[in-house]
């Protein structure tokens, strides 16, 4: 997705390489990716490619160029070895000024917009984040489970940016003492943030033995959130997941939906297990099973939603007459004829001013006793009512509760 360019060096030693990924769009805010231990290798690639299709120039410069230009390792004990001995023989002050080269690259791209850059580092990276925080001009920085910055307190003086650390609270090369003590001596910046996940030091490292899925996805939310309030990009999520759902539902349109969506996508309808992963499986799915295979009648009730930096949130009253199979709702199961109302949520991921995922639940009880499938009288469960009560809460509620009126009066 992206290539290298040279980067002059600041000191005028030279110049050393960075990888550079674009956004689709050609052009976004300069963002700057601190390497692990590792290099400049296929992970901080990826990683770079990831931020580019969030709408970041990214640039990851490599920080080891004056020992060895081009490092390039893999997670192996050979080259977790040779990591730590670069890593060791660090100078961190010229790492620090070759990361202030790479900002000043950045902004004499013409593909980089707005004055702001930020930096995002892993590992050596978030230890470094802290560091151009502190001695560069960087609107936002961003570290995750960097190594000792708690020996570091004393440059929190010029940190003017926001400032987010994330840790682990597994992490043996910081912990919580170390933790404790970066959070107390950073206490008096208003715009630092600290989080702390349930996992091990890599936690956010794709196919890295301590990779923490639930933790990696909490963490990059708030790094997508403190990048947007400083630096941008700011796209109308809102306004892009009504085009998505107008060609999915109105228009009934495959390829004009995909195109709404990021280069591999997914779908996930949560009860049944249906959608698709990746965009060949999803176009199909879409294709056959989904957008031309909806009821004529159904229409969506919206109830309300939730913007936030990277998702949209919606609440929903799905109805329809099952007049057909619905592959996706109710595989299998012949039609029934019956009227159907069904409160649902869709959790919408973006990324950049593409949608990345569709998370989408509701109760399928309820569908199953709407179609007569589902006996309410044998279970605790309901049929339209759900949708009932969701537009009127003064529906009495607890009628389900044998025991409601035993506790009248108490």
């Amino acid at each position: 997705m992206g290539h290298f360019i040279d980067i002059p060096a600041g000191d005028g030693a030279g110049s050393f390489k960075g990888y550079l990924a674009l956004p689709s769009g050609g052009s976004g805010p300069g963002l700057v990716v601190g390497q692990e231990i590792f290099g400049v290798n296929r992970n901080m690639r990826e990683v770079a490619d990831m931020y580019a299709e969030e709408g970041y120039v990214a640039l990851v410069p490599d920080l080891f160029w004056r020992m060895q230009p081009g490092v390039d390792l893999g997670y192996t004990e050979a080259g977790f070895k040779q990591a730590l001995d670069f890593f060791v023989r660090l100078d961190v002050d010229r790492a620090v000024d070759d990361i202030g080269a790479a900002i000043a690259a950045l902004r004499a791209l013409p593909q980089v917009t707005g004055s702001g850059v930020g930096f995002v580092g892993f590992c050596m990276g978030g230890k470094l984040a802290y560091l151009a925080a502190a001695r560069l001009d960087v609107a936002c920085a961003v570290g995750y489970y960097g190594m000792g910055i708690e020996t570091m307190l004393d440059e929190a003086h010029g940190i003017k940016g926001k400032l987010v650390l994330h840790f682990a609270e597994q992490d043996a090369y910081c912990d919580g003492a170390a933790r404790e003590r970066i959070i107390e001596g950073l206490a008096g910046l208003p715009q630092a943030e600290f989080y702390t996940y349930p996992a091990d030091h890599a936690f956010a490292r794709v196919g890295g033995m301590h990779f923490d899925k639930p933790s990696a996805l909490m963490a990059h939310g708030r790094t997508i959130a403190a990048l947007k309030s400083t630096i941008g990009p700011d796209f109308d999520l809102s306004s892009l997941w009504e085009q998505h759902t107008h060609h999915e539902f109105v228009q009934r349109d495959v390829p004009a939906t995909m195109a709404t969506m990021v280069a591999e996508p997914y779908v996930n309808h949560i009860p049944t297990l249906t959608g698709g992963v990746g965009a060949q499986q999803l176009a199909r799915f879409y294709q056959h099973h989904f957008v031309h295979g909806n009821p004529e009648d159904m229409r969506m009730i919206p109830v309300s939603r939730t913007v936030g930096a990277t998702q949209v949130v919606d609440e929903f009253i799905m109805c329809f007459t099952h007049d057909r199979e619905i592959d996706w709702m109710l595989p299998g199961v012949a039609p029934t004829g019956k009227y159907v109302e069904i409160p649902m949520i869709g959790i919408i991921g973006f990324r950049g001013d593409k949608l990345y995922h569709e998370h989408i639940y509701w109760d399928q009880a309820s569908v199953l006793v709407q179609v007569g499938l589902l006996d309410p009288a044998l279970l605790p469960v309901s049929g339209i009512e759900q949708a009932r009560k969701l537009l009127d809460e003064t529906i009495p509620s607890n009628r389900m509760m044998a025991r409601w009126s035993s506790s009248e009066g108490k």
